[in-house]
Protein backbone atom coordinates (compact mmCIF):
# COMPACT_ATOMS: atom_id res chain seq x y z
CA UNK A 1 0.00 0.00 0.00
CA UNK A 2 1.02 3.50 -0.75
CA UNK A 3 1.53 6.67 1.43
CA UNK A 4 0.92 9.76 -1.02
CA UNK A 5 1.24 13.25 0.02
CA UNK A 6 -1.18 15.47 -1.68
CA UNK A 7 2.14 16.94 -3.55
CA UNK A 8 2.81 13.21 -4.32
CA UNK A 9 -0.86 13.13 -6.37
CA UNK A 10 -0.06 16.06 -7.84
CA UNK A 11 3.44 15.20 -9.50
CA UNK A 12 2.15 11.92 -10.80
CA UNK A 13 -1.47 12.44 -11.72
CA UNK A 14 -0.52 16.12 -13.16
CA UNK A 15 -3.81 17.73 -11.26
CA UNK A 16 -2.92 20.60 -8.97
CA UNK A 17 -2.91 20.19 -5.13
CA UNK A 18 -5.75 23.12 -5.19
CA UNK A 19 -7.70 21.57 -7.91
CA UNK A 20 -7.63 17.80 -5.95
CA UNK A 21 -8.69 19.49 -2.99
CA UNK A 22 -11.57 21.13 -4.50
CA UNK A 23 -12.58 17.83 -5.56
CA UNK A 24 -12.03 16.34 -2.54
CA UNK A 25 -14.12 18.60 -0.19
CA UNK A 26 -16.98 19.72 -2.97
CA UNK A 27 -17.32 16.39 -4.86
CA UNK A 28 -15.94 13.67 -2.00
CA UNK A 29 -14.09 12.09 -4.94
CA UNK A 30 -11.05 11.12 -3.16
CA UNK A 31 -10.89 10.42 0.91
CA UNK A 32 -7.50 11.21 2.82
CA UNK A 33 -6.29 9.46 5.93
CA UNK A 34 -5.07 11.07 7.94
CA UNK A 35 -1.81 10.33 10.62
CA UNK A 36 -1.60 11.02 14.51
CA UNK A 37 -0.47 14.52 13.53
CA UNK A 38 -3.69 15.25 11.08
CA UNK A 39 -1.18 15.35 7.66
CA UNK A 40 -3.43 13.68 4.94
CA UNK A 41 -2.00 10.99 3.01
CA UNK A 42 -3.55 8.47 0.29
CA UNK A 43 -3.49 5.26 -0.62
CA UNK A 44 -3.06 3.29 -3.83
CA UNK A 45 -7.19 2.90 -4.12
CA UNK A 46 -7.19 6.99 -4.51
CA UNK A 47 -4.52 7.33 -6.28
CA UNK A 48 -5.84 5.23 -9.13
CA UNK A 49 -9.40 7.06 -8.87
CA UNK A 50 -7.78 9.91 -8.98
CA UNK A 51 -6.00 9.15 -12.60
CA UNK A 52 -9.17 7.22 -13.27
CA UNK A 53 -11.11 10.87 -13.14
CA UNK A 54 -8.40 12.36 -14.48
CA UNK A 55 -8.59 10.77 -18.21
CA UNK A 56 -12.88 10.94 -17.68
CA UNK A 57 -12.54 14.13 -16.94
CA UNK A 58 -10.09 14.81 -20.13
CA UNK A 59 -12.12 13.09 -22.71
CA UNK A 60 -15.19 15.68 -21.68
CA UNK A 61 -17.06 14.51 -18.54
CA UNK A 62 -17.75 16.87 -16.16
CA UNK A 63 -16.39 16.63 -12.31
CA UNK A 64 -20.30 16.49 -11.10
CA UNK A 65 -21.14 14.38 -13.39
CA UNK A 66 -18.38 11.80 -12.24
CA UNK A 67 -18.91 12.41 -8.99
CA UNK A 68 -22.00 10.58 -9.00
CA UNK A 69 -20.59 7.28 -11.00
CA UNK A 70 -20.45 4.17 -8.80
CA UNK A 71 -16.91 2.68 -8.89
CA UNK A 72 -18.24 -0.08 -11.38
CA UNK A 73 -19.50 3.10 -13.64
CA UNK A 74 -15.84 4.65 -13.25
CA UNK A 75 -14.16 1.00 -14.08
CA UNK A 76 -16.78 0.40 -17.43
CA UNK A 77 -16.29 3.86 -18.84
CA UNK A 78 -12.31 3.58 -18.20
CA UNK A 79 -12.16 0.14 -20.33
CA UNK A 80 -14.14 1.81 -22.40
CA UNK A 81 -11.93 4.56 -23.09
CA UNK A 82 -8.80 2.98 -23.07
CA UNK A 83 -10.14 1.15 -26.62
CA UNK A 84 -9.84 4.47 -28.25
CA UNK A 85 -8.09 6.79 -26.26
CA UNK A 86 -5.02 8.96 -28.39
CA UNK A 87 -3.46 11.34 -26.32
CA UNK A 88 -0.29 10.70 -25.03
CA UNK A 89 -1.33 12.03 -21.12
CA UNK A 90 -4.30 9.89 -21.02
CA UNK A 91 -2.66 6.98 -22.36
CA UNK A 92 0.08 7.28 -19.78
CA UNK A 93 -2.22 7.53 -17.16
CA UNK A 94 -3.67 4.05 -18.37
CA UNK A 95 -0.32 2.57 -18.28
CA UNK A 96 0.28 4.07 -15.02
CA UNK A 97 -3.13 2.47 -13.39
CA UNK A 98 -2.04 -0.80 -15.30
CA UNK A 99 1.20 -0.79 -13.25
CA UNK A 100 -0.77 -0.03 -10.07
CA UNK A 101 -3.42 -3.17 -10.62
CA UNK A 102 -0.65 -5.44 -12.16
CA UNK A 103 -2.98 -5.54 -15.31
CA UNK A 104 -0.92 -7.05 -17.87
CA UNK A 105 -4.73 -6.70 -20.55
CA UNK A 106 -4.81 -3.10 -19.87
CA UNK A 107 -1.10 -2.62 -20.38
CA UNK A 108 -1.42 -4.89 -24.04
CA UNK A 109 -4.72 -2.36 -24.87
CA UNK A 110 -3.36 1.01 -24.50
CA UNK A 111 0.20 -0.36 -26.53
CA UNK A 112 -1.14 -2.19 -28.94
CA UNK A 113 -3.32 0.51 -29.90
CA UNK A 114 -1.05 3.11 -29.98
CA UNK A 115 1.55 0.91 -32.23
CA UNK A 116 -1.46 0.20 -34.70
CA UNK A 117 -1.67 4.17 -34.92
CA UNK A 118 1.73 5.50 -34.80
CA UNK A 119 4.06 2.67 -35.45
CA UNK A 120 6.88 0.72 -32.61
CA UNK A 121 9.20 3.47 -32.58
CA UNK A 122 6.73 6.43 -32.18
CA UNK A 123 5.26 4.47 -29.22
CA UNK A 124 8.31 4.11 -27.98
CA UNK A 125 9.67 7.86 -28.37
CA UNK A 126 6.22 9.76 -27.75
CA UNK A 127 4.54 7.03 -25.14
CA UNK A 128 7.16 4.86 -23.56
CA UNK A 129 9.90 6.94 -23.06
CA UNK A 130 7.57 9.47 -20.80
CA UNK A 131 5.94 6.57 -19.11
CA UNK A 132 9.58 5.72 -18.13
CA UNK A 133 10.33 8.68 -16.69
CA UNK A 134 7.38 9.15 -14.52
CA UNK A 135 8.07 5.39 -12.75
CA UNK A 136 11.40 7.23 -12.10
CA UNK A 137 9.25 9.94 -10.45
CA UNK A 138 7.39 7.60 -8.88
CA UNK A 139 10.29 5.52 -7.30
CA UNK A 140 12.16 9.18 -6.01
CA UNK A 141 8.77 9.52 -4.31
CA UNK A 142 8.63 5.92 -2.86
CA UNK A 143 4.67 5.53 -4.77
CA UNK A 144 5.89 2.11 -6.01
CA UNK A 145 7.63 -0.88 -4.84
CA UNK A 146 9.58 -3.23 -6.78
CA UNK A 147 7.35 -5.63 -7.25
CA UNK A 148 5.38 -3.60 -9.70
CA UNK A 149 8.34 -1.49 -11.17
CA UNK A 150 9.71 -5.15 -11.89
CA UNK A 151 5.98 -5.86 -13.43
CA UNK A 152 6.03 -3.40 -15.80
CA UNK A 153 9.71 -2.65 -16.56
CA UNK A 154 9.32 -6.20 -18.09
CA UNK A 155 6.46 -6.21 -19.91
CA UNK A 156 7.81 -2.97 -22.05
CA UNK A 157 11.34 -5.41 -22.45
CA UNK A 158 9.37 -7.79 -23.98
CA UNK A 159 8.35 -5.57 -26.34
CA UNK A 160 11.36 -4.43 -27.51
CA UNK A 161 13.41 -7.86 -27.57
CA UNK A 162 10.56 -9.03 -29.60
CA UNK A 163 11.11 -6.15 -31.90
CA UNK A 164 14.67 -6.75 -32.21
CA UNK A 165 14.06 -10.34 -32.86
CA UNK A 166 12.08 -9.27 -36.46
CA UNK A 167 15.12 -7.37 -37.93
CA UNK A 168 17.44 -9.50 -39.57
CA UNK A 169 21.57 -8.44 -38.94
CA UNK A 170 23.11 -6.71 -41.66
CA UNK A 171 25.63 -8.85 -43.89
CA UNK A 172 27.10 -5.78 -46.14
CA UNK A 173 30.32 -4.76 -45.28
CA UNK A 174 29.56 -1.18 -44.89
CA UNK A 175 27.17 -1.95 -42.07
CA UNK A 176 28.03 -0.08 -39.11
CA UNK A 177 29.33 -3.22 -36.39
CA UNK A 178 28.26 -2.38 -33.08
CA UNK A 179 28.59 -3.65 -29.19
CA UNK A 180 25.98 -3.10 -26.89
CA UNK A 181 26.11 -3.82 -23.38
CA UNK A 182 25.11 -2.56 -19.43
CA UNK A 183 28.75 -1.79 -17.27
CA UNK A 184 28.63 -4.32 -14.26
CA UNK A 185 26.13 -3.43 -11.50
CA UNK A 186 23.71 -1.70 -14.16
CA UNK A 187 20.14 -3.25 -14.72
CA UNK A 188 17.91 -1.07 -16.57
CA UNK A 189 18.52 -2.18 -20.16
CA UNK A 190 15.05 -1.19 -22.00
CA UNK A 191 16.99 2.40 -23.15
CA UNK A 192 20.13 0.57 -24.72
CA UNK A 193 17.97 -1.67 -26.09
CA UNK A 194 15.51 0.17 -27.61
CA UNK A 195 19.06 1.79 -29.53
CA UNK A 196 20.03 -1.86 -30.61
CA UNK A 197 16.63 -1.81 -32.28
CA UNK A 198 16.89 1.02 -34.02
CA UNK A 199 20.89 0.15 -34.54
CA UNK A 200 19.94 -2.93 -36.43
CA UNK A 201 16.27 -1.42 -37.76
CA UNK A 202 18.75 0.49 -40.10
CA UNK A 203 20.97 -2.21 -41.39
CA UNK A 204 23.72 -1.98 -38.85
CA UNK A 205 24.99 -5.29 -36.90
CA UNK A 206 24.38 -5.41 -33.68
CA UNK A 207 25.97 -7.45 -30.93
CA UNK A 208 24.19 -7.36 -27.79
CA UNK A 209 25.73 -8.65 -24.06
CA UNK A 210 22.81 -7.63 -22.14
CA UNK A 211 23.32 -6.39 -18.31
CA UNK A 212 26.00 -5.86 -15.77
CA UNK A 213 28.66 -6.64 -18.13
CA UNK A 214 32.48 -6.73 -16.90
CA UNK A 215 34.85 -4.22 -18.04
CA UNK A 216 37.97 -7.34 -18.51
CA UNK A 217 34.87 -9.21 -20.98
CA UNK A 218 34.40 -5.70 -23.02
CA UNK A 219 38.57 -5.74 -23.89
CA UNK A 220 38.19 -9.55 -24.85
CA UNK A 221 35.62 -9.32 -26.93
CA UNK A 222 37.20 -6.16 -28.61
CA UNK A 223 40.59 -8.04 -28.74
CA UNK A 224 38.71 -10.58 -31.08
CA UNK A 225 36.40 -8.67 -33.26
CA UNK A 226 36.75 -5.19 -34.55
CA UNK A 227 34.07 -2.65 -34.04
CA UNK A 228 33.23 0.68 -34.97
CA UNK A 229 31.26 2.10 -31.97
CA UNK A 230 30.46 0.65 -28.37
CA UNK A 231 27.17 1.51 -27.03
CA UNK A 232 26.42 1.81 -23.06
CA UNK A 233 23.98 3.58 -20.48
CA UNK A 234 24.00 4.95 -16.85
CA UNK A 235 20.59 4.54 -15.14
CA UNK A 236 21.10 3.67 -11.67
CA UNK A 237 22.69 5.73 -8.93
CA UNK A 238 26.02 6.60 -9.32
CA UNK A 239 28.14 9.35 -8.77
CA UNK A 240 29.97 11.46 -11.47
CA UNK A 241 33.49 11.02 -10.33
CA UNK A 242 32.72 6.94 -10.62
CA UNK A 243 31.28 7.20 -14.39
CA UNK A 244 34.18 9.14 -15.77
CA UNK A 245 36.73 7.08 -13.85
CA UNK A 246 35.08 3.69 -15.73
CA UNK A 247 34.92 5.68 -18.93
CA UNK A 248 38.76 6.40 -18.82
CA UNK A 249 39.39 2.64 -17.66
CA UNK A 250 37.40 1.28 -20.96
CA UNK A 251 38.83 3.87 -23.56
CA UNK A 252 42.33 2.62 -22.36
CA UNK A 253 41.34 -1.30 -22.43
CA UNK A 254 39.55 -0.94 -25.79
CA UNK A 255 41.71 1.30 -27.66
CA UNK A 256 39.64 4.03 -27.46
CA UNK A 257 37.04 2.82 -29.92
CA UNK A 258 33.81 5.30 -30.30
CA UNK A 259 31.71 5.59 -27.19
CA UNK A 260 28.38 6.21 -26.96
CA UNK A 261 26.37 7.01 -23.57
CA UNK A 262 23.09 7.40 -22.17
CA UNK A 263 21.11 7.51 -19.53
CA UNK A 264 19.83 9.49 -16.26
CA UNK A 265 23.22 9.44 -14.63
CA UNK A 266 24.50 11.07 -17.82
CA UNK A 267 22.69 14.34 -18.13
CA UNK A 268 24.31 16.22 -15.39
CA UNK A 269 27.59 14.75 -16.41
CA UNK A 270 30.43 17.47 -15.24
CA UNK A 271 33.85 16.99 -16.06
CA UNK A 272 36.17 16.27 -19.35
CA UNK A 273 35.20 13.69 -21.24
CA UNK A 274 38.12 11.68 -23.30
CA UNK A 275 38.02 12.74 -27.25
CA UNK A 276 36.36 8.90 -28.36
CA UNK A 277 33.06 9.70 -26.35
CA UNK A 278 29.66 11.06 -27.15
CA UNK A 279 26.94 11.42 -24.78
CA UNK A 280 23.41 10.47 -25.71
CA UNK A 281 20.67 12.24 -24.88
CA UNK A 282 17.94 11.38 -27.14
CA UNK A 283 16.74 8.38 -29.69
CA UNK A 284 17.38 10.92 -32.64
CA UNK A 285 20.64 12.04 -31.75
CA UNK A 286 21.88 8.39 -31.47
CA UNK A 287 20.56 7.97 -35.30
CA UNK A 288 22.10 10.77 -36.11
CA UNK A 289 25.50 9.35 -35.11
CA UNK A 290 24.32 5.80 -36.69
CA UNK A 291 23.79 8.31 -39.86
CA UNK A 292 27.63 9.71 -39.62
CA UNK A 293 28.98 5.99 -39.81
CA UNK A 294 27.46 5.23 -42.73
CA UNK A 295 27.33 8.66 -44.30
CA UNK A 296 24.62 9.11 -44.73
CA UNK A 297 23.53 12.16 -42.99
CA UNK A 298 20.71 12.70 -40.34
CA UNK A 299 17.68 10.71 -40.63
CA UNK A 300 14.81 11.07 -38.34
CA UNK A 301 14.11 8.36 -35.79
CA UNK A 302 11.26 6.73 -38.03
CA UNK A 303 14.19 6.04 -40.19
CA UNK A 304 13.35 8.67 -43.38
CA UNK A 305 15.28 11.76 -44.38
Amino acid sequence: MGAYSIRDLERLSGIKAHTIRIWEKRYGLIEPHRTNTNIRTYCDSELKKLLNVSMLNRSGIKISKIAGFTQEEITDKINQLTNVVSDVESQIEGLTIAMIEFDEIKFERILSRSIIQNGFEKTIIQLIYPFLVKIGLMWQTSAINPAREHFITNLIRQKVIVAIDGQINAVNEDAGKLLFFLPEGEMHEIGILFFAYLAKNRGHQVIYLGQSVPTADIAEMVSVRSFDALITAFVSSINNKSILSYIEILSEKTGHIPLLISGLQTENLTGELPQNVTVISSPGQFVNELGKMTGRGEEEVNGKR
